[in-house]
């Protein structure tokens, strides 16, 4: 659909030069039909136009005509993070030939602005927790502006109002711990893991590393102060890269307790994911999603997106959370905006002050000991969050 105005362009000013002086100034009718077609097409590109109405199959047709090729560039940690969703693409749409390739959002947007300046763009779709760059990226005209079908229903704060982007998951950080390990003692706050039980107990991904993580540890800060930061960090943390590490280190008995990473609230298992209550902050967010505009399969990037916003899928939510307000979460569960303490607003606020990151990163490797430096508040100086 989005090809259409500039296809309509290259026709008329294709025709115009065909047929030459022959036509000019016989039908004045005719040129403000034109005028008038064209700048409804320029206003549709700018804001996205009406919902998506084709059915999945039917943009499933389409995508194949157009080459049956997808390139997905998504933020994670390790590639099989994005095993399930290849699997479960490919087995709903055999036949396009799907591509997702797994790395940290901060490397996937400077690899994307890389290939903008260089002209040699990979990605058709780029599914990233750098929401900031999503703004960039619209204010710099490199997204396609696109409702897919059930726009109308996504939760605000998880698309662009001109769908230059959607977020197509709700992802969320906390604590978490292994029932085995911890037996009665369960951790219910981030207070009690300054307990000196839990030294040499407790695995994290690094918070100046990953922004979520960052964000994370900046709202237990301003909640609990930077006294409880410092005796976390003389708990004797077992730190490693990736918000999957903790749950691993969990999971596999070689820690009672992780910080930093997803799970979901209602399973069972060898990790228990904490959410907390409401005097307890966590942090929450959508995974946002865009078309790149100068993408080569854009049909088939249209035909993802409204796969991963379509109600089965969304109801398939592994954390049991949906971007889309008309997809009841289960038993035991709210929307993911109705928890306060989630912080979903905060995020992109955090991330869109690049300066202040820094600033937390560089206090969170002193304290951690990262760098040299004696982790006292009054050694540091002013505190970011000051």
């Amino acid at each position: 659909m989005s090809i259409l105005p500039s296809r309509r362009r290259i026709l008329a000013t294709g025709a115009g030069a065909a047929l030459g002086a022959g036509v000019f100034g016989t039908s004045t009718a005719s040129a403000s039909t034109s005028t008038s077609t064209s700048a409804s097409a320029s206003a549709s590109s700018r804001t996205g136009g009406p919902e998506e109405t084709r059915s999945l199959d039917e943009l499933y047709q389409a995508a194949l005509a157009e080459g049956g090729k997808l390139v997905v560039y998504a933020g994670g940690d390790i590639t099989t993070q994005a095993d399930g969703l290849r699997t479960g693409f490919k087995n709903r749409f055999p036949g396009i030939d799907l591509t997702v390739v797994v790395d940290y959002s901060k490397y996937h947007d400077v690899r994307v602005d890389n290939q903008f300046a260089t002209d040699t763009l990979v990605p058709d779709v780029v599914q990233l927790q750098t929401v900031q760059d999503f703004v960039r990226w619209k204010e710099q005209g490199r997204l396609l502006a696109y409702k897919p079908a059930g726009f109308s229903k996504l939760y605000d704060a998880f698309k662009d109002p001109h769908g230059a982007w959607v977020a197509v998951q709700v992802s969320a950080f906390s604590f978490m711990y292994g029932p085995a390990a911890v037996g009665s003692d369960v951790p219910t706050s981030p207070l009690d893991l300054v307990d000196a039980k839990w030294k040499g107990r407790i695995a994290s991904s690094y918070p100046h590393d990953d922004d979520a993580v960052l964000y994370l540890y900046t709202l237990y800060v301003q909640k609990y102060g930077w006294d409880w930061l410092a005796r976390l960090a003389a708990q004797d943390l077992q730190f490693a890269r990736g918000s999957f590490s903790p749950r691993d280190a969990v999971t596999n008995g070689q820690k009672a307790v992780g910080i930093g990473g997803s799970g979901a609230p209602l399973a069972t298992g060898p990790v228990k994911w904490v959410l907390p209550d409401a005097s307890t902050p966590f942090m929450s967010w959508g995974q946002r999603a865009a078309i790149l505009k100068q993408a080569k399969n854009t049909t088939a990037a249209k035909l993802y997106l409204n796969w991963r916003l379509s109600t089965g899928e969304q109801q398939a939510a592994t954390n049991g959370w949906s971007v889309r307000t008309d997809v009841t979460p289960p038993a035991g569960l709210k929307p993911v905006w109705q928890y306060s303490n989630g912080n979903l607003d905060g995020f992109p606020r955090f991330m869109a002050d690049r300066a202040a990151i820094e600033r937390w990163k560089q206090t969170f490797a002193l304290y951690f000991g990262e760098v040299k430096g004696d982790p006292t508040p009054g050694s540091l100086g002013l505190h970011p969050g000051a």
